[in-house]
């Protein structure tokens, strides 16, 4: 079945990647005919399949740096929250200042 219009998921793919290793050219160029990708895409599978399984280890990230990236984002969530009541405390302050001005401005109208 031409998988031309479906999208391959990520077990199908290695599955590909296995399948075809072993064969020769004309055979991995029938198979991909067959399946409905190009040759290059294949390529491309290996890839990513062979970079994935590099270095797990280094992907991953240390418990060190995950505490850091927790405390980073728990500081950034207190500074947003500083930043948003400052924020509302302007904008009230913005309107009281509107309706004060337009309230002598009536006071001096009369």
């Amino acid at each position: 079945m031409p998988a031309r219009g479906r999208a391959w998921t990520a077990a199908a793919r290695l599955e590909a990647v296995i399948t075809t290793a072993a064969m020769a050219e004309a055979g991995k160029s029938a198979w991909c005919r067959e399946h409905g990708i190009y040759p290059v895409e294949l390529d491309q599978w290996r890839a990513s399949a062979t970079t994935a399984l590099a270095a797990p280890e280094e992907a991953r990230a240390s418990p060190q740096a995950t505490r850091q990236d927790k405390k980073r984002i728990k500081e950034l969530e207190r500074e947003l929250l500083r930043k948003n009541h400052a924020l509302a405390e302007t904008a009230a302050l913005l309107v009281l200042s509107k309706k004060v001005a337009a309230i002598f401005n009536k006071a001096e109208a009369e």
